[in-house]
């Protein structure tokens, strides 16, 4: 039992498949467990683990995204906004990459170290809007896009994103909720993974050009992922919205968690 449990594809099959059903749910999970996860758990180089992360996080929300959408659980108003920010963000960290080589491992330690304090943050304000919220609905509600706050969020979200890997879900999950309080979870986990497909696949992209994708741990992952995704977002919808918004702050507090424990892991 212990060599089944100790065998790099057994976790990677197995962790795939409970990061992709957290993912479909929450729109959380694939670079803020997936990374510690590879690292170690598996045991592969921090940069490695980034850039696999990346395309591993493309390619799984990219199988959850049209159901979203069928569902109604799309924003494309902020979502548009979010990635005219979150896009060019991404590209700017990519270019840095290739022509300053900076030690990405180093940066990416203090960077998650600040990122997991976020998430700490938005579990909280996630609960406390659980709590004291009004009890109306707001689905048939039209949303105000903040422009500039969403734009200029996008951007930074884009940014650490393409250095470490970690934001696409969690941040990104965190910033919606933050920007736009009403808008029921459903919806927030919706625009959240259809924004994160092309954000991710830019960046690893990006980082495959430079080397840091490890084939056959992507395919372990994707092979436990994309059936664990398509469960988690098939049930989200039956879920009612303040269950939903619990499961989220205890993922975001998890993730948190991780990214603190392994924030220095070089």
């Amino acid at each position: 039992m212990d060599l089944l449990l100790n065998n790099p594809w057994v976790i990677l099959i197995g962790g795939g498949f409970v990061i992709g059903f957290l993912i479909g749910v929450t729109g959380v999970g694939a670079g803020s467990l997936t990374t510690p996860l590879l690292i170690s758990g598996v045991g592969i180089p921090p940069t490695v683990a980034v850039g696999t992360d990346l395309l591993f996080a493309a390619i799984t929300k990219a199988s959850a995204a049209w159901r979203h959408h069928r569902l109604g659980n799309v924003e494309w108003g902020i979502l548009r906004w979010l990635a005219a920010g979150s896009l060019p963000g991404a590209a700017v960290v990519l270019g840095w990459l290739y022509w300053a080589e900076p030690d990405t491992a180093v940066l990416s330690g203090y960077i998650r170290q600040v990122l997991a304090i976020a998430l700490v943050i938005s579990a909280i304000a996630i609960i406390l809007h659980v709590l004291f919220k009004d009890r109306t609905p707001h689905t048939a509600d039209p949303v105000d896009v903040r422009r500039l706050p969403t734009l200029g969020y996008g951007f930074i979200l884009g940014a650490l994103v393409a250095l470490t890997s970690v934001g696409a879900g969690a941040i990104g999950v965190a910033v919606l909720a933050g920007l736009y309080p009403l808008l029921l979870a459903r919806r927030v986990v919706g625009t959240d993974i259809v924004h994160a497909v092309p954000l991710t696949l830019l960046a690893g992209v990006g980082h495959a050009g430079l080397g840091n994708i490890d084939l056959y741990v992507l395919i372990g992952l994707l092979v436990g992922s994309v059936p664990g995704i398509a469960l988690g977002s098939r049930i989200t919808g039956h879920i009612p919205d303040w269950i939903l918004r619990v499961l989220l702050a205890f993922v975001l507090s998890y993730a948190a968690y991780l990214l603190y424990q392994h924030g220095f892991v070089h």
